[in-house]
């Protein structure tokens, strides 16, 4: 009986609280796991993943992966890409993975800067593990067996899918990008009960990296001490996010720290300010490597933090391109 209660409220958890996106702290070294204008933006194969654990000291710990593979077809003028996200919970069985074709175009509107639109076309899966939930009218006293159907209204459903359409732009230099993403236009039915109806909220963002040069010698861009300023400001339905902070780069190396903020609070004792989140990374020969921990500042006890570990791989590093935006 216990283990049915458990099931039912994440059930209703699930559907009703935490229908949202799994989300990145580090978005701005994988930014295709925020913004589909990235693919092909560095006019060359590449490819990454990023592997983000929640909540490891609880019996509740998350689990998030997103990769992607993607390049730039000159004849074409487009990046065309291909990523998966997957976002798994311990204790439920809660399992969710998605597969998106991402296609991105380029166009110069100045002298420095280009503008890229894109598309992503995405089929999701989810499944629960309700295989343990016992229905009221599945017991058979008279005749002491188990019914296998019910014709309850919460009847549930194992594994659900659906298709999914989102968008983005990217407004990028060689030295800065902003970008903004809508995801779920199509708001696709989420929920699984039997003859129900859950919409996933759009989600929206608004992200940006801008660089802040430490001193003036633009001829050796990309090998110079830099200051980026970061910014993600994302809402979903009742959620609102908005991180910032500096990135330090030096050549290979480059640090950090955002503040993640909850900015539009929709009930005055909620926590403005969620966590600090420091990350590290480094580059060696096209690869790519970051490390980020989140520490919360607010006491929901000794959950062990969330930390997040990427690697991306550019194929191609001959020379920086025209136009690419450059992101660390």
């Amino acid at each position: 009986m216990k283990k049915t209660i458990i099931i039912i409220c994440v059930f209703f958890s699930f559907n009703f609280i935490n229908a949202q996106d799994p989300i990145f702290t580090q978005y701005f070294m994988i930014p295709e796991s925020i913004n589909s204008s990235f693919a092909g933006a560095k006019e060359g194969p590449k490819a990454g993943i990023i592997h983000r654990t929640q909540w490891p000291g609880i019996n509740f710990s998350i689990n998030t992966q997103f990769a992607y593979i993607d390049n730039w077809f000159e004849e074409m003028n487009s990046g065309i890409g291909v990523s998966i996200l997957n976002h798994k919970e311990t204790t439920t069985r809660y399992d969710f993975t998605q597969v998106n074709f991402n296609y991105s175009l380029k166009y110069q509107i100045g002298e420095e800067w280009f503008f890229r639109p894109s598309i992503s076309l995405g089929y999701g899966n989810k499944s629960f593990g309700f295989q343990d939930l016992l229905l009221g009218d599945q017991i058979d006293i008279n005749n002491g067996v188990i019914r296998t159907t019910s014709i309850d209204p919460l009847l549930l459903n194992e594994r659900i899918s659906f298709f999914d359409i989102s968008s983005s732009l990217l407004f990028n230099n060689e030295r800065s990008w902003v970008g903004l993403t809508l995801k779920h236009l199509n708001k696709p039915n989420i929920s699984m009960a039997y003859r129900d109806d859950n919409n996933l909220d759009m989600f929206l963002s608004v992200h940006s990296s801008i660089e802040f040069p430490l001193n003036t010698n633009f001829g050796r861009l990309g090998n110079e001490d830099s200051l980026y300023l970061l910014t993600n400001f994302m809402h979903q339905g009742e959620y609102n996010r908005f991180d910032i902070g500096p990135q330090y780069v030096n050549g290979n190396f480059s640090v950090g720290m955002l503040a993640a903020t909850n900015p539009i609070r929709k009930n005055p004792n909620s926590h403005f300010l969620t966590s600090f989140n420091a990350y590290a990374g480094f580059k060696y020969e096209g690869f790519k490597f970051g490390y980020s921990y989140d520490f919360s500042t607010s006491q929901i006890g000794r959950t062990g933090g969330v930390y997040e570990i990427s690697i991306s791989y550019e194929f191609d590093k001959s020379e920086r391109c025209f136009g690419c935006p450059n992101y660390y």
